[in-house]
């Protein structure tokens, strides 16, 4: 029983020094991360990512900003049986750019890097299944991501552990895009 416990102390003292190593946006603002996001390349430990990850096409967040800091979002992912939707909450957690999403299993969100207006990374840390994992998104303003947005991407996530062998580049697809979607 002592073990188990002190296990279970130990998991959490490492996630906390892992969460503390990634550093938010500074001056992160809201009202310009808002709006039409392509998720364009992602990495992750994830068994369930890893299983599908040569399958994954690009998808979409829809972002605004609302009251407290908090993000409404979006999401649309091409799937072979049409377009899957998912809206949730990022709920602010302490400063602005660090969040939670309770709805998605994500213990620990937060914008690490954006220019806002071409592209940002987004640290993830989550339980799914009963497995804790990291994954890494780079988010694009338009399908093509940039190549320095790509380079920050590549830069940032083997500071938290990733190889690049866990890293997919999404193909395009017009799936789930109607060309005027706006945020919620």
């Amino acid at each position: 029983m002592k073990c188990v416990l002190l296990g279970q102390v130990l998991v959490l003292l490492w996630v906390s020094v892992a969460w503390a190593e990634v550093l938010v946006q500074p001056d992160f603002d809201a009202k310009k991360f808002s709006g039409l996001w392509y998720v364009a390349s992602m990495v992750s430990d994830c068994k369930v990512f890893l299983g599908k990850k040569d399958h994954l096409l690009m998808s979409t967040r829809a972002i605004k900003a609302m009251a407290g800091g908090n993000l409404s979002v979006h999401m649309e992912f091409p799937r072979a049986d049409g377009c899957h939707q998912v809206d949730a909450e990022y709920l602010r957690v302490g400063s602005e750019g660090h969040f939670r999403v309770p709805a998605l299993g994500y213990l620990d969100v937060r914008i690490v890097d954006t220019d806002y207006s071409s592209f940002a990374v987004v640290y993830i840390y989550k339980e799914l299944e009963g497995a804790l994992s990291t994954m890494v998104q780079l988010y694009s303003r338009t399908q093509e991501a940039s190549p320095q947005a790509v380079k920050i991407f590549r830069d940032f996530y083997p500071t938290v552990g990733l190889p690049d062998d866990m890293m997919v580049m999404l193909p395009k697809s017009d799936m789930c895009f109607s060309g005027d979607k706006e945020a919620p």
